[in-house]
């Protein structure tokens, strides 16, 4: 009796002890966010509505920038052995020239200190642009050689077209080495620009490394990509009629083969065009002449080699001729 008394008592007053503990202890509370944090990013919001979003700038203009370093990596990148000093110049466009001198005759400077000793990328441009063209036609007619004439020129146009050398020179960094009196730096400038690289990469390391960069980065732009979307055809049976002609095979037959919902909102048709009895190609189409086109472009993908089941095309790096280590061991 006297222990178990004890113990509760001894259990009262450590009750008792905790609870002035407790008490003298102070909660406070924390805020995650401060209490005028509300109401600056109301305000910042309702300034940035109002404004618009700030200009943007170019990367030189940003911090941590070096610009020799910066065009040295860009030749490192990509493995290729620029000149430094062409490389420089390719990216020097002439209304960067132009703008800049007008600032600083804005700035009172004189006309002849205003003068910048820097050369354009003009005649760097039109050495890339021309072997670009030649080299790319080269390859589609060596790739396809069943493509008449028009079709490599569609294909050619598309590969050399500002929508796609622009995505490739961007993605390749060219933009924040371009020097532009405009940012974001436009379509053609961009255009002008990388066909200055390759003129300079001609000069640096030849028309045979420049071939292999033209491959690698522009003419992999097809993959994926239909002849027909490329190149614009008005009257597809009539090319086939021709096609056909030149080869001495039987005019084609355009036939029904199967249909689907004729009688609804959605119909479909399958037209098959048929050549001495044999089946050279079939397509669908809502109606009828829409399914007949669409056979013509089968066939005429057919005859041009520019399947989607066709052979991929060979992307693979120049091989080094060097001499195999087994016999290199062997010899010594």
């Amino acid at each position: 009796m006297a222990s178990g008394y004890i113990l509760n008592r001894g259990a009262l007053t450590l009750g008792i002890h905790c609870q002035r503990v407790c008490r003298n202890i102070s909660v406070t509370q924390v805020r995650e966010k401060k209490r005028w944090m509300r109401a600056y990013t109301y305000l910042m919001e309702k300034k940035l509505k109002l404004e618009g979003p700030p200009p943007p700038k170019p990367r030189s203009q940003l911090p941590n920038w070096d610009y020799h370093a910066e065009v040295q990596a860009f030749s490192n990148r990509l493995h290729e052995n620029f000149s430094l000093e062409l490389l420089k110049t390719a990216f020097i466009n002439p209304c960067y020239l132009q703008a800049e001198q007008e600032r600083r005759r804005g700035l009172g400077v004189d006309s002849e200190a205003a003068a910048l000793v820097l050369k354009d990328n003009i005649q760097l441009s039109s050495t890339g642009a021309a072997l670009t063209k030649s080299f790319l036609t080269d390859w589609c007619r060596a790739s396809f050689p069943s493509l008449p004439s028009e079709g490599v020129e569609g294909i050619v146009g598309h590969l050399t077209s500002l929508t796609v050398v622009a995505h490739v020179a961007r993605n390749l960094g060219v933009e924040d080495l371009t020097m532009s009196a405009e940012c974001p730096v436009p379509d053609d400038v961009i255009h002008h620009t990388f066909m200055a690289v390759i003129g300079a990469l001609e000069k640096s390391s030849g028309v045979e490394r420049t071939g292999y960069f033209l491959r690698d980065f522009l003419a992999t732009q097809l993959i994926g990509k239909d002849l027909f979307d490329i190149w614009t055809v008005v009257n597809p049976m009539g090319l086939l009629v021709e096609e056909l002609t030149k080869r001495n095979i039987a005019l084609p037959e355009p036939r029904l083969i199967r249909a689907a919902g004729a009688s609804t909102v959605l119909p479909l048709y399958f037209v098959g065009l048929y050549s001495d009895k044999k089946l050279l190609a079939q397509g669908p189409g809502e109606t009828l002449v829409a399914a007949e086109e669409e056979a013509a472009r089968v066939a005429l993908r057919k005859i041009y080699g520019y399947t989607e089941n066709r052979r991929p095309s060979d992307f693979s790096p120049p091989q080094q001729h060097q001499q195999p280590l087994i016999t290199s061991v062997s010899s010594n």
